[in-house]
């Protein structure tokens, strides 16, 4: 009786796995890795965060899933996600609004950028405004559990309140000023 062994030299390749550009420190492509590879190992990466808005100008917030391995449960931007491997970030945006919350044919324009750091999680960072939508978001994946949309007041209430509850990239961009500023409110 012989026995077989099986030595998996990688891991069975899986839709599960999601590839992204690891960056140097000038926004530079030189390698792709699975996304949970360049998180536990802090290598820097491109991820997209979306803004989007209800016609009186509150900002949709999502509550992000209890499974999700980076600051699971807490609220965060309206659409979140990571640039794939290739992928422009205007086509992440498009596409993680598309899975996160059913939006589709939006016009978004970037309104900040942000440089890798322990701030951004190793991430160079594009911030997106979808402006107002008629529609309500409806959350189609397991990574997020809901939403709500808050005001500018309720906005503050939460940072000041609850900042342990929100995700760093939410109260980065509040810090400076840029989740509700009157001209990113127009269709």
């Amino acid at each position: 009786m012989s026995a077989h062994y099986y030595i998996p030299l990688l891991p069975a390749p899986s839709a599960e796995i999601e590839l992204v550009d690891i960056v140097d420190e000038t926004d530079t492509p030189f390698a792709v890795m699975p996304l949970a590879t360049a998180i536990k190992q802090s290598l820097f990466r491109r991820a997209v965060l979306v803004l989007v808005y209800d016609r009186a100008g509150r900002l949709y917030l999502q509550r992000r899933s209890r499974t999700k391995q980076l600051y699971p449960g807490r609220l965060d931007l309206s659409a979140t996600g990571h640039v794939r491997a290739g992928e422009s970030r205007l086509d992440a945006a498009t596409r993680e609004l598309n899975e996160e919350l059913g939006l589709t044919g939006l016009r978004l324009t970037m309104i900040a950028s942000v440089e890798a750091s322990h701030h951004t999680g190793y991430a160079f960072v594009s911030l997106f405004s979808a402006g107002a939508v008629d529609e309500e978001p409806q959350p189609l994946s397991d990574e997020t559990e809901g939403g709500l949309f808050v005001d500018q007041e309720e906005a503050a209430a939460l940072v000041e309140n609850f900042r342990e509850q929100l995700t760093p990239g939410l109260v980065y961009f509040w810090e400076r000023g840029l989740l509700f500023p009157e001209t990113r409110l127009t269709p």
